[in-house]
């Protein structure tokens, strides 16, 4: 069957607002481990990893044995958030692991099932302990697409979905963001202790110590633990919101670990779920615990099926040995990049990120999404990220073995260098741009009778 023929049903009936499957226009049909399969057979390796939400591959066995003799059983599958088996064994589980090894005191909220629902969670708490209205938050943030997590992210595409104003936030250079002579943790406290900065005193800054989408920039965690220090000075709520780059993706359970410091309030979602089930949570330090019950609910917190999963994921935090192997083969992933970008100065490479989240920042104007495009049609599944979608991002699962990570790598160097050499070819260019032009046709980005592709 014609890729157009496969895809007639998306573009019929799907909104337009439909994305990742313009990028990767075929039908899936299976998965397994940091593979994919579609309806043609054609087997694919998954550098993307549902973007961040399947640290431990697709259809883990363990966690799936462990699902369906829950379901066999008849276990409780929806129940708000009343008191289940399933919730009770996720909550000791996590206190076990991940929280009394680490010294980390938190009561653990359970919000919603998705990172937005964290976010939006968490401004409100720090709101109300705080009694103050503004947050401040950091230039190429991205914190979710609902209207509290779209006015602390900076995307301007982003935000201009929302089609109301987006107030009651303030925002500040991340780190480096304006040069690597610049402090900006520095130039944020000026601005908090100078009274006729026009900043009043903030309840919460939020952060991500790595901006996935907003183009892998990483925060240094001399920056991170100067941030964390003015919080404590102005009695501000730390918000670290962890949602992409937690649960092991730069190496350690929490991305901040490294820097020293304890967070306020941590949001968690994507990979917390452990096999890709709608689940999130918000760490907060008891001290600021103020809800009254029912004051911020929702239909879906008690996924019982998420709690089985993600109790179950956690066996791989009982020691450090998951951490050291994420932190070796990231090291590979980084030694690699950093050979591409020296042995093809071409593309004007720039090496950015942490652990499994890492990428390379393209020069020229379009060109890490040729090379994505390319990937995919080569059997690698691979995202751009960054205001102009300038990255190429690498994101494995974290239980990627040697070969499938060299094989990930070998395809995706195989078309960095053939993109490059495009464009030493004028001809190469306009074929590039019309095939480009056919996959956007094939995946209903746009319609045959559009304007011509031109040389």
């Amino acid at each position: 069957m014609s890729l157009n023929r496969q895809m007639k049903i998306f573009t019929e009936l799907e909104s337009e607002v439909r994305s990742y499957c313009r990028s990767f226009p075929t039908v899936f049909t299976r998965a397994k481990g940091y593979r994919l399969w579609d309806v043609n057979g054609r087997e694919f390796i998954d550098f993307f990893s549902g973007a961040g939400a399947l640290n431990y591959g697709h259809n883990h066995p363990q966690i799936k044995e462990k699902l369906l003799k829950y379901i066999a059983e008849d276990g409780i599958t929806h129940s708000l958030d009343m008191a289940t088996k399933a919730k009770e064994e996720f909550l000791k589980r996590f206190q076990a692991v991940i929280l009394a090894p680490r010294k980390m005191h938190y009561k653990i909220m359970f919000p919603g099932p998705t990172g937005t629902n964290a976010v939006e969670s968490a401004l409100k708490l720090a709101r109300k302990a705080t009694g103050r209205q503004t947050v401040i938050c950091f230039t190429n943030a991205f914190h979710g697409m609902t209207l509290g997590s779209l006015a602390v992210t900076g995307n301007a595409f982003k935000r201009q979905g929302a089609g109301v104003p987006l107030n009651n936030s303030i925002f500040m250079p991340f780190d480096n963001y304006l040069g690597k002579d610049m402090d900006t943790a520095v130039y944020l406290e000026r601005f908090l202790e100078n009274s006729s900065s026009g900043v009043s005193l903030p309840a919460a800054i939020i952060l991500e110590t790595v901006q996935g989408e907003g183009g892998l920039n990483a925060a240094g965690f001399n920056w991170l633990g100067k941030i964390a220090r003015l919080c404590q000075r102005h009695k501000i709520m730390l918000i670290v919101d962890d949602i992409q780059a937690g649960c092991g993706r730069t190496g350690p359970f929490f991305s901040f670990e490294p820097a020293g410091i304890k967070p306020d309030i941590v949001c968690l979602s994507k990979s917390i779920s452990g096999y890709g089930l709608p689940l999130a949570i918000n760490l907060i330090n008891p001290e600021i615990d103020v809800w009254s019950p029912g004051e911020h609910n929702g239909t879906f917190r008690g996924n019982n099926l998420a709690f089985i999963a993600a109790a179950e994921a956690l066996t791989y935090w009982e020691d450090n040995s998951f951490s050291r192997e994420i932190a070796v083969k990231g090291q590979k992933i980084y030694h690699f990049l950093k050979e591409v970008v020296q042995n093809h100065p071409e593309i004007q490479g720039e090496v950015r990120g942490r652990g499994f989240m890492q990428g390379i920042a393209c020069g020229v104007s379009g060109l890490a999404e040729k090379i994505c495009a390319l990937a995919f049609e080569k059997g690698l599944i691979i995202e751009t990220s960054g205001p102009e979608s300038e990255v190429v991002k690498l994101m494995p699962p974290l239980i990627i073995d040697e070969a499938g990570l060299t094989e990930g790598l070998r395809i995706l160097e195989a078309s960095i260098i053939e993109e490059k050499n495009k464009l030493k070819n004028p001809l190469k260019r306009i074929k590039l741009k019309l095939r480009s032009r056919d996959n956007q046709v094939a995946s209903g980005n746009i319609t045959a009778s559009d304007k011509p592709v031109s040389a």
